[in-house]
């Protein structure tokens, strides 16, 4: 019978969390905080353990670095009521085998502690010493981008990211960058689009002084630049096809030669993006293949912001508070911003966000006050097309985030909470019995089969 170790301090969580895994029929084995864990892990045979991230004391990341410090640590996955780019990164750095937002139901349950089980069979690498910084947004496929940053941050691996423009590519290449080993040495990113082709030899690779007309000095070059640290080449797609058989020896040599001068060895890990179809461009020769799958050893494809609605509203807050000030979005206005296409992605939104903060001089943005983000629509541009999910759905859920907001800044305060959501006090009890947050679940939500609290979310 394998052995599962449960951290939390929690009671509520950790009993629920036990049940479910004894159900499963596997042995649980409980902590109630960091210390007694790591007491426990010497005196008894673990094959997994179920980790909390916040708990009083020694909290769990660092539980995390000292288990991963052990021989033969068991796969650990950690679990939190609030994911943050941060700390999921961080988790996966260190070497979790997943990063869960509670509340969790017993199929979840069951299907992690199986997956780590089969992992316990054939262990994979870990890594150690996190970083901060993180990536906004809390959406499936954004935590799936921030987890595959934590796995591979400190690996030496070449990587492609795809995406829309406006997506954030240069941002998860930082991230990339910030979160490894490579930190603290250069992030140089270049623009391959931006610069003239007959410019783009120099600008890469450097020159020596009298190569050609006009190089009066020698020049080092973006790869020498960023020695020892990480080059970033932007819109790769857009690359004359000349040049990118010099990238490849680059890539496979590790060298560079200057124009005009001798090859030079070169240490630099290379993050290239593209919003191009690469595999049509190899198709239609425009791109080379050797070169595209040299690149692309670890693929990211960083989604659309129409795929990952849940991250609309974060984002829009944030730009507006980065943008100064303490503007709120009213709700009928946070509805409008997920019901718009952003066919310029995050960074459509964070411009529209900049223009509220500057022009609307109430402090709360309204719905009329984002009029002119339908100006750029073209007549061709339609309303968000769903993924998997109808508009009912998404304003549903919409709806349930916007009534979680405001009870949690009303301390749950119900009347507060409808003032603050400007809906009569009776209305709101009939929303929150209809999302499950009635009085009877404050503490506990039922998901699937499983009542698994999600605990305490000033807290956790």
């Amino acid at each position: 019978m394998a052995s599962i170790l449960i951290v939390d301090d929690d009671d509520a969580m950790r009993d629920a969390l036990s049940e479910a895994a004894r159900d499963l029929g596997y042995d649980a084995h409980l902590a109630a905080s960091g210390a007694e864990a790591i007491s426990l892990l010497h005196a008894q045979a673990i094959d997994a353990a179920l980790l909390d991230l916040r708990m009083p004391g020694m909290e769990g990341i660092e539980v995390l670095k000292r288990l991963r410090a052990l021989p033969n640590p068991p796969p650990v996955t950690v679990l939190t009521a609030h994911a943050t780019a941060a700390n999921t990164i961080e988790a996966m750095r260190l070497g979790a085998f997943d990063h869960l937002t509670k509340p969790i139901g017993r199929e979840e349950v069951s299907r992690i502690l199986a997956g780590m089980l089969a992992a316990r069979a054939a262990p994979r690498a870990f890594r150690s010493e996190p970083e901060p910084g993180g990536l906004i947004g809390s959406s499936e496929p954004m935590r799936t981008v921030q987890k595959t940053i934590g796995m591979l941050a400190d690996s030496n691996a070449t990587v492609l990211i795809s995406g829309e423009t406006g997506t954030g590519k240069e941002l998860v290449a930082r991230a990339i960058h910030e979160h490894g080993h490579r930190s603290s040495r250069p992030f140089i990113p270049v623009n391959c689009a931006a610069i003239p082709a007959e410019l783009m030899e120099s600008e890469l690779f450097g020159h020596v002084r009298g190569a050609f007309t006009g190089a009066v000095t020698d020049r080092k070059g973006a790869f020498r630049e960023a020695e020892r640290g990480t080059l970033f080449l932007d819109e790769i797609g857009d690359m004359e096809i000349a040049l990118q058989a010099k990238i490849l020896r680059a890539l496979q040599e590790r060298v560079v030669t200057p124009v005009g001068g001798k090859a030079i060895p070169v240490d630099v890990r290379v993050i290239a993006a593209t919003h191009r179809d690469l595999k049509q461009r190899v198709r239609d020769g425009s791109f080379r293949e050797d070169l595209f799958y040299r690149l692309h050893v670890v693929p990211i494809h960083l989604p659309a912001l129409r795929e990952r609605i849940a991250d609309i509203v974060p984002l829009a807050e944030y730009f507006l508070a980065r943008a100064g000030g303490a503007k709120q979005l009213a709700p009928e206005a946070a509805a409008r911003l997920v019901r718009h296409a952003w066919p310029g992605n995050v960074r459509e939104l964070k411009n529209a966000m900049e223009r509220a903060a500057a022009l609307v001089r109430s402090d709360a943005v309204n719905s009329v006050d984002l009029d002119f983000i339908d100006e750029t629509r073209s007549a061709t541009d339609r309303a968000i097309d769903w993924p998997d999910e109808d508009l009912p759905s998404a304003t549903s859920r919409l709806e349930e985030m916007l009534i979680r907001r405001a009870l949690a800044r009303s301390e749950g305060n119900r009347a507060e909470a409808a003032r603050l959501l400007g809906i009569h006090r009776q209305l709101l009890y009939t929303k929150m019995k209809r999302y499950g947050l009635d009085a009877s679940e404050d503490r506990t939500q039922r998901v699937g089969e499983a009542d698994i609290p999600t605990g305490q979310p000033s807290k956790k």
